[in-house]
């Protein structure tokens, strides 16, 4: 049986970093998207200057999932100032988690996901956070089924277009 394994991402990566991010946004978004919105986001979020800052951010992680050597998905989380919104010391967000569209279904976002609460566990985090576009059905049935509640909401812009994500949270620690 091969395993999927999950890999930090360094700056050495950063073109695969780039490739893979660009893609799975694609595939993810574009059917539901205009062009020139998602070719302004492909342009901006992917840069080789964001990315470059991001991943030497002591407050951002990027992690591979490979399978055979091939990069099939991703994670961003994000730690204290480098949150996009709430900056709680306390809390870890996940910023993204994308699979490619012909791995959907095989547990890819489920290791990804489960290394994230990993990392909130060494972190001592209190609670895990995301945004999730309210019109990603199975993205947010993936999060409920792993505990996560809806708490508030926020605008995403994607070029020209503001869209409605679903804030969600799961307590990681009980109010002692």
């Amino acid at each position: 049986m091969v395993s999927i394994e999950i890999k930090r991402v360094d700056l050495n990566s950063i073109n695969l970093l780039q490739e893979i991010g660009r893609q799975t946004f694609l595939e993810t978004f574009s059917e539901t998207n205009t062009s020139e919105n998602m070719n302004k986001y492909l342009e901006d979020g992917f840069s080789l200057d964001k990315l470059t800052a991001e991943l030497n951010s002591k407050n951002s992680e990027f992690y591979f999932a490979e399978l055979n050597n091939e990069i099939i998905g991703y994670l961003k989380i994000n730690f204290g100032e480098s949150q996009t919104e709430l900056k709680d010391d306390k809390a870890l967000e996940i910023e993204r988690i994308y699979v490619l569209k012909d791995f959907h279904g095989k547990k890819v976002g489920q290791l990804l996901y489960d290394k994230a609460i990993e990392v909130a566990s060494q972190t001592n985090a209190d609670y895990v956070w995301l945004g999730v576009w309210e019109e990603n059905p199975r993205a947010i049935s993936f999060y409920k089924k792993n505990g996560f509640v809806e708490f508030d909401k926020h605008i995403f812009k994607l070029g020209d277009d503001e869209q409605t994500d679903i804030m969600m949270k799961l307590e990681l620690k009980n109010n002692n």
